[in-house]
């Protein structure tokens, strides 16, 4: 794995380095420009609407970058052994906020997809309740995550 590392070194940084840039960002973008939008549409079925739709699309934009930043990290976690090293602990902290990332993007996937039967079966409170927590509680502590994850790579480039 070291060698195919040190060969391929810098397309795997920058695909990783993507990855998270296009999870953490496109949270950012739909969260700080897309959500205040919504709120503005004065229909509740019609906001309902357009905020599913809008995380459907988030997440299959995101989704084939996830896998990327998984398997990248993986071949950085070995290519610099980081395990053997003495950054293991951080490394073991990066590791685990992404895991967290992720768990809680396969639960905002389930909560949309809940949200999304509601809207077609007409039952907007539902909806809303799916929904609401996606955009003020999931979302912004993961996008925290992936910042704190973010500086933790960024850390990495500058000693290893």
């Amino acid at each position: 794995m070291s060698e195919f590392f040190a060969e391929y070194k810098t397309i795997i940084v920058f695909l990783h380095v993507i990855s998270a840039v296009v999870w953490v960002g496109g949270m950012i973008a739909l969260r700080f420009a897309a959500h205040p939008s919504f709120m503005q549409i004065e229909s509740p079925a019609h906001r309902l609407e357009r905020v599913s739709h809008a995380l459907k699309n988030l997440f299959m934009i995101v989704a084939p970058f996830i896998l990327t930043l998984f398997i990248t990290a993986i071949i950085m976690i070995k290519g610099y052994s980081i395990s053997a090293s003495d950054y293991k602990v951080l490394g073991y902290a990066k590791e685990g906020i992404w895991s967290v990332m992720l768990v809680a993007y396969i639960v905002m996937v389930m909560r949309r997809n809940r949200a999304q039967k509601a809207i077609a079966e007409g039952d907007f409170v539902l909806a809303k309740n799916q929904l609401g927590l996606i955009g003020a509680v999931m979302v912004p502590i993961n996008i925290t995550l992936g910042v704190i994850a973010i500086f933790i790579g960024s850390y990495f480039s500058s000693v290893l």
